[in-house]
């Protein structure tokens, strides 16, 4: 057995256990890797300065070294995370339905984890968190692969999360780290058949097709982020200057980022007035269609056709002018990837139409993207934001994590 095997079967053997630990075996897990986290994130921040200091000297965009940095207020928020997963309902054993057949059987059917969920995922650190308290709360084991700009972080965070694991009296194998970051191991992964149930990739958009190509184990796709702002010629313009600014700059490089705005022409001079002194304090890159150059003018530089499908994760910004709502429909349909979408408009009517036309996880009247989120949401952390719909789509709490099993009742029926 090659090491990823044997990785492979031990997380097997884990999730036999994991799955019928019960609520309150999970749940002071979960508060053991709080605790840890808390009292020895020195040595969890140490090793994430390390993987920084190369990062920086490799030449990583500022947007990527944002994604890539911890400090103590992350950490917290990450250990806040955890607990508010625990404190979360857990949907093992839920029982969905139950009836009793003519025959008298009765036939239920209950809430059960998915089993072993490998997760590829590239340089953020709190992923490997995330991912691993959502795992265990659902009774899912996780195999964790991480990016090899953040493996000095996600090494001790993993190692801090398996020793408190053996404190709760869970197996260390129910979260576990590919410790080689190579292709090859990667490739390895998604061919896992036997160990891993699902695959999850978490990442740009590069990453995801290449594993939803490659792989022969069940793949959930996540997060590729192609998301719209549409401005309405019904819109209150000062509202949408202020969404458009925090959909795309409040954070740029993830995947609920805004990364193309679409305005109606009648308010288009008037709604970029407003708009640019905002983007122009982070310094935005405009790639606009030849409409909006003619209003931008040096502000802009001409789009090319790449541009509307591109995932920039950077402070840059595609503008596009459109002749009125079902345009815009059209255009985000043709071009998004079913992740995030929003509408800024006065008009209910239009607002409705917008929320039934576009085709995406999550839709949104006069509010930014940004809020695509399991902890926004209400789920706690999310495993990813899926972009399928089969399964799960938008963020992947708890139940999403679950699968059903039917549980049938007799007394001596034969057919």
């Amino acid at each position: 057995m090659t090491d990823l095997q044997k990785q492979g079967a031990a997380a097997k053997a884990a999730s036999y256990t994991l799955s019928t630990a019960g609520t309150a075996k999970k749940n002071a897990a979960l508060e053991a890797i709080a605790n840890i986290l808390t009292e020895r994130q020195d040595e969890w921040l140490s090793a994430n300065a390390a993987d920084v200091a190369a990062a920086k000297e490799a030449g990583m965009r500022p947007a990527m070294l944002d994604r890539l940095t911890l400090n103590a207020e992350r950490i917290a928020g990450i250990v806040d995370g955890v607990r508010q997963v625990a404190a979360l309902p857990d949907p093992i054993g839920k029982v969905d339905k139950m009836e009793t057949r003519p025959n008298g059987l009765i036939i239920g059917r209950r809430r059960v984890p998915l089993g072993v969920i490998a997760i590829i995922f590239e340089a953020r650190p709190n992923v490997t968190v995330d991912a691993a308290a959502l795992c265990l709360k659902s009774g899912n084991v996780c195999i964790l692969r991480g990016g090899r700009e953040a493996i000095r972080s996600n090494r001790c965070v993993t190692e801090l999360m398996r020793q408190a694991l053996e404190q709760a009296g869970l197996p260390a194998d129910c979260i576990s780290l590919v410790q080689d970051t190579s292709h090859d191991t990667a490739n390895e992964l998604m061919h896992l058949d036997g160990y891993v149930d699902v695959l999850i990739p978490r990442g740009g958009a590069g990453l995801i097709r290449a594993v939803a190509k490659e792989a022969s184990v069940p793949v959930i796709r996540t997060g590729e982020g192609v998301c719209h702002v549409y401005v309405d010629d019904e819109a209150d313009l000062d509202m949408a200057a202020k969404i458009l600014y925090n959909a795309k700059c409040s954070r740029p490089s993830v995947c609920n980022a805004a990364e193309c705005v679409l305005v109606h022409r009648d308010v288009a001079a008037d709604f970029w007035k407003r708009a640019l002194p905002l983007l122009d304090e982070k310094g935005v890159e405009l790639r606009a269609d030849q409409e909006a150059l003619a209003l931008l003018g040096t502000r802009a530089l001409p789009a090319q056709e790449s541009d509307w499908d591109a995932e920039y994760d950077d402070y840059i910004l595609a503008a596009r002018t459109v002749g009125g709502m079902e345009e815009a429909i059209d255009f985000i349909n043709a071009h998004g990837t079913q992740h995030s979408e929003a509408i800024i408009t006065k008009n209910y009517f239009k607002a409705q139409r917008f929320l039934d036309a576009v085709d995406a996880a999550a839709v949104y009247v006069n509010a930014s993207t940004r809020f695509t989120d399991g902890g926004e949401f209400g789920l706690g952390a999310e495993i990813g934001i899926s972009t399928q719909k089969m399964h799960a789509r938008g963020p992947m709490g708890l139940e999403e994590l679950t699968s059903c099993k039917y549980v049938i009742y007799g007394e001596g029926q034969v057919r």
